[in-house]
C-alpha cells in the first residue's frame, strides 16, 4: 500500500475504470456498488463495460482491490469517490435521482474524518446542494474518454477539483492521492469547477461541429478534408489535439447532454444560446450522412436492398450505442431491408431494425450484400484488404465516412469508395 485508503461509490464505467486505476497506481482501493452479484461478477474478473487492459488490470491488482457490497468496508477509506455513471435521456437531460441517493447513503456510511468526492459529472449548484456542516465535501471533474478510459485514468493532463472554500488547502489524504500522477491540480469554487466540466465539452463541440460542417463543404466543392486538417493542426491556435476528424455527429451521451445543459441555463438566464442549437442542428444532419447516400445511391430501391454493416458501437472500444451513426442510419432504412451486420462487442439485436441479423465475422456479414458501410472505426476493420473485401461483396458501394480503407487500394480494388470530407 502507498498513502490512504482510496474508496469508490458505483460500479458503473466511471467508478470501475477510476477504481481499477487507483489501484494500479499501487493504492489499496475498496470498490463499493449495491449489487452484490455485480460486485461478485467484477471480482472474478467478468466486467460490466468494455475497455482496453481494464480486466488485465484488475487481475494483477486483485491483492489491493476490494469489491464490496457492504458500505461498512467504506470505513477503512479516507477519500471515498461517489461515482455512478449518470444516466441520461435523449433531449440531454441528467438523470441525477441514482446519484442523490447513493451520495445519500454513503454521506452516512463514511468516518467523519474522510473526505468525499463527487466524481460523476452533475450541473452547477449540484455539490454545493449537498454540503452540510461537518461533511468534507468536494467535486472533482472527471475527463474520462470511452475506449481510452483508463489510459486517461492513469495519466491525467490535470485535476480540477470544487471546494466550499479554494483558497484553505485540501484534506491531506485528497492532497496526497491527486499528488500521485504529478499534473497540476486547479482548484476553485464548487460551481466553477462543475461549469468548467462543461466548458470542455462545448469546445469540443465546436471544433467537432468546424469540421463537419467544412467536411460537407469539401464533398460539393472538390476539396479533401483530410488535406486540409493536417494545416490545421499545426496552427499553434488550433493544435496537434483538436478534435479535427470529421464524423457522423455527436456521438454518446457526454456532448449532447451538457449542450442541453447549456441551453437551459442560458435560457433561464436570458443568454443567447442560438449557436449551440446551431451545433445541435449539425450535429443531426451530419449523423444522417451515411442513410442520406445510401437513398441517393439506391433510390427506391433501397427497401429491397441487402446491405452489410461493420460497426453498431458509437465509436470504437466501447459498446455504447448512445447516439451511434449506425442505429441513426438504420432509422432512416425501410423496414424491409436486409441488414447482415458485425461489430466486436455489440450485439446485432433485431430492435435496432427489424431486418438486421447477426453475422460471425466482418467478411461472412458482406454475402451477397449490394454495398458495405462501415460505421465504427473498429481497428479490426483497418487490417482487412480491399481486394478481400471486393471479392466477398457482391456489389461495389462502400460507405467508408472515416476511411478505414485505403483509398488508393480501394480504388485498384474496383469499389465505388465514399469517404467523409471528400467529393
Amino acid at each position: 500500500m502507498i498513502g490512504p485508503v482510496i474508496g469508490f461509490a458505483g460500479m458503473t464505467h466511471l467508478g470501475l475504470v477510476s477504481a481499477v486505476g487507483a489501484a494500479e497506481w499501487g493504492f489499496d482501493t475498496v470498490a463499493f456498488d449495491d449489487d452484490a452479484r455485480l460486485c461478485a461478477a467484477i471480482a472474478q474478473g467478468h466486467m460490466p463495460v468494455s475497455e482496453p487492459d481494464l480486466e488485465a488490470a484488475a487481475r494483477r491488482n486483485a491483492a489491493r482491490l476490494i469489491f464490496t457490497a457492504d458500505p461498512a468496508d467504506l470505513r477503512r477509506c479516507d477519500v471515498v469517490y461517489v461515482a455512478p455513471d449518470v444516466p441520461v435521456a435523449d433531449d440531454g437531460t441528467s438523470d441525477l435521482g441514482v446519484l442523490t441517493g447513493l451520495f445519500d447513503r454513503i454521506a452516512a456510511a463514511i468516518r467523519p474524518d474522510a473526505a468525499l468526492v463527487v466524481l460523476s459529472q452533475v450541473p452547477p449548484g449540484f455539490t454545493a446542494s449537498r454540503a452540510r456542516r461537518g461533511l468534507i465535501l468536494h467535486y472533482q471533474v472527471e475527463t474520462l474518454i470511452f475506449g481510452r478510459a483508463l489510459e486517461r485514468a492513469l495519466a491525467p493532463e490535470r485535476y480540477i477539483i470544487g471546494c466550499a472554500d479554494p483558497d484553505r488547502p485540501l484534506p491531506p489524504a485528497l492532497a496526497a492521492f491527486l499528488a500521485h500522477p504529478g499534473c497540476p491540480v486547479l482548484t476553485m469554487r464548487y460551481e466553477s469547477a462543475e461549469l468548467a466540466k462543461i466548458a470542455i465539452n462545448l469546445c469540443l463541440v465546436a471544433s467537432i461541429s468546424t469540421a463537419n460542417t467544412l467536411a460537407e463543404i469539401c464533398e460539393t466543392t472538390g476539396a479533401d478534408w483530410a488535406e486540409i486538417a493536417p494545416a490545421l493542426r499545426l496552427d499553434r491556435r488550433i493544435g496537434p489535439h483538436a478534435y479535427l476528424a470529421a464524423g457522423l455527429g455527436i456521438g454518446g451521451s457526454n456532448l449532447i447532454r451538457d449542450m442541453a445543459t447549456t441551453i437551459r441555463l442560458g435560457e433561464a438566464g436570458g443568454t443567447d444560446v442560438g449557436v449551440l442549437r446551431a451545433q445541435l442542428a449539425n450535429s443531426d444532419r451530419r449523423r444522417a450522412w451515411a442513410g442520406k447516400r445510401l437513398h441517393d445511391l439506391f433510390g427506391d430501391r433501397l427497401a429491397t436492398a441487402r446491405l452489410a454493416l461493420w460497426g453498431l458501437a458509437y465509436k470504437e472500444d466501447t459498446a455504447s450505442t448512445k447516439n451511434a451513426p449506425a442505429l441513426a442510419t438504420l432509422d432512416r432504412l425501410p423496414a424491409s431491408t436486409r441488414i447482415a451486420a458485425f461489430d466486436p462487442v455489440v450485439a446485432a439485436d433485431p430492435a435496432f431494425h427489424p431486418g438486421l441479423t447477426a453475422a460471425p465475422s466482418p467478411i461472412a456479414a458482406l454475402g451477397d450484400a449490394e454495398a458495405l458501410l462501415i460505421l465504427t472505426p473498429w481497428p479490426l476493420f483497418r487490417t482487412l484488404p480491399a481486394d478481400e473485401i471486393a471479392a466477398a461483396l457482391a456489389g461495389r458501394i462502400v460507405i467508408d465516412p472515416y476511411g478505414i480503407i485505403d483509398r488508393g487500394a480501394a480504388a485498384a480494388a474496383g469499389l465505388d469508395h465514399h469517404i467523409l470530407g471528400r467529393a
